[in-house]
């Protein structure tokens, strides 16, 4: 996949979990609420219809204020990829003002493990670099230790 860094986002890790457990933990709602969300913020409702156009849709808890995001899947591809997007909802009703596709790569590591890729695609520069200014690299590189360490505990 080649990216345009003046659009995209993305950073790769190694997980010390393996890549079945990291794709049930991104594909089972009761597991997203443990890690999609940095902490102390928390996912208070996830809803998942694993197919392409079926929801993927969070309510997340940010101090007192809730956010409702609603998206769908453009891609599964099995225990490897998931690519979503709030630039729709379900039914591929457009999102008015849709901030990202995030695109999650998952493979064996030679050396155990998981290598773990997430890239966030969006519309224009300026789009890419609120998102980075938002902290991307710390709140996603958070999301997924956050996630390996839920996920050892399965």
């Amino acid at each position: 996949m080649k990216l345009d860094p003046e659009t995209d986002l993305s950073f790769t890790r190694k997980l010390a979990v393996p890549r079945a457990l990291v794709w049930e933990c991104w594909t089972t709602p009761e597991h997203i609420r443990h890690f999609f969300v940095p902490r102390p913020h928390e996912v208070t409702s996830c809803e998942i219809d694993l197919r392409v156009g079926g929801r993927f849709n969070t309510v997340m808890k940010v101090g007192a204020h809730e956010m409702d995001n609603k998206g769908v899947y453009l891609e599964v591809v099995d225990g490897e990829k998931l690519v979503f997007t709030d630039a729709y909802s379900e039914g591929w009703k457009p999102a008015p003002d849709p901030f990202m596709t995030a695109i999650i790569l998952l493979e064996d590591d030679p050396e155990g493990g998981t290598t773990y890729t997430a890239i966030a695609r969006h519309r224009s520069p300026e789009a890419r670099k609120t998102h980075e200014d938002m902290g991307f690299f710390d709140g996603w590189g958070t999301v997924v230790t956050q996630l390996e360490e839920y996920a050892q505990t399965l």
